[in-house]
């Protein structure tokens, strides 16, 4: 598959944009661990809060590898136009437009998933986002707003017809936000209304369902979300599935303690205190479940961790209790 001057071997496997989730530090773990790419986390196309925080983490890129591919959230062509040309000048790729979001604070906006119920004005904006960049833009969305308002081939001919390089569909509506289950049939549909590449995103959990939704949706690859955290090597091993090579294996306990001592670190050095050490609880959370063990000692590790008031303090606990789990494997 080719965006712009970037060749990705097919199929390819990116890692989805997680508001809170896939970050610059995620993004580095799971691109040298094997994923196509790493789209960042949605960014407000409102430049004025550019300043704030979230939106300076969100759009920092340093040392990550090329492409770089922002997502940007809004529904105003002139802004979104003018937040496309400033990440290019930043370094940006690839630019992605957010047309999936459910998430009620972003649909109340008239953004997000919420601007599947407006056609045409999904047309301004992709108009605008490719007329003021010379970088590809792509597009990630859901079938519809509800499974009355199914509308995906129509959103997906648009996105063509404005110069769309390339779509992600999540096979859920907006009104499922996360449950029931991925309507593969559906991206299918979508991918024959199409001539340019689909990717296939929803409750794919490993090599052998990915497989499976490739052989259903004959879609150029897939897109890793949920099922990536505190699996950041799940990506690659995926890809090298799809490719027909023999699958990378999940790191063994020791150097998937290594792993987490260095995704903690990472977090606390982009972050700081006291943020770097309540981003790192939920990776945390993720990664214990992940270890093999009990029940009981998950919870007990993850209440301990969760108590920990400063970054050294919580990389002293995890290494203590990572030196514990290590221990009673030898």
């Amino acid at each position: 598959m080719q965006l712009g001057t970037h060749h990705f071997p097919d199929p390819v496997v990116f890692l989805a944009p997680m508001a809170g989730v896939s970050d610059r530090p995620f993004r580095l773990l799971a691109r040298r661990l094997g994923a196509s790419a790493a789209v960042s986390e949605m960014v407000t196309s409102d430049t004025r809060l550019w300043t704030s925080d979230k939106s300076r983490h969100r759009l920092d890129h340093r040392q990550e590898p090329r492409p770089r591919i922002v997502q940007l959230l809004g529904n105003e062509p002139e802004a979104l136009a003018e937040a496309a040309r400033e990440n290019v000048r930043r370094g940006a790729d690839v630019i992605d437009l957010n047309l999936g979001c459910p998430a009620k604070k972003v649909c109340s906006k008239a953004a997000g998933s919420a601007l599947l119920g407006e056609p045409e004005r999904v047309r301004e904006l992709l108009q605008a986002l490719t007329t003021a960049v010379t970088v590809p833009v792509t597009l990630k969305m859901r079938l519809g707003l509800d499974r009355e308002r199914i509308n995906g081939e129509t959103i997906a001919a648009i996105a063509e017809d404005c110069g769309i390089a390339m779509l992600t569909v999540h096979g859920r509506t907006r009104a499922d936000a996360y449950r029931g289950e991925t309507d593969y049939a559906a991206i299918a549909r979508i991918v024959r209304a199409v001539s340019i590449p689909v990717l296939a995103n929803g409750d794919i959990t490993g090599p052998e369902k990915a497989l499976q939704v490739l052989d259903t949706t004959r879609a150029a690859g897939v897109m890793i979300g949920r099922a990536a955290q505190g699996r950041p090597w799940l990506p690659g091993q995926i890809r090298a599935a799809l490719a027909g090579e023999p699958i990378p294996p999940a790191p063994g306990r020791a150097a998937r303690l290594t792993l987490i001592e260095e995704h903690i670190g990472e977090l606390h050095a982009q972050y700081g205190e006291p943020q770097g050490v309540r981003i790192a609880r939920k990776h945390l959370g993720w990664y214990l479940q992940g270890l093999g063990l009990d029940e009981a000692r998950t919870r007990a590790a993850r209440a301990d961790l969760l108590a920990a008031p400063t970054a050294s303090e919580q990389l002293w606990r995890l290494r203590a209790h990572l030196t514990g789990i290590a221990s009673e494997a030898a």
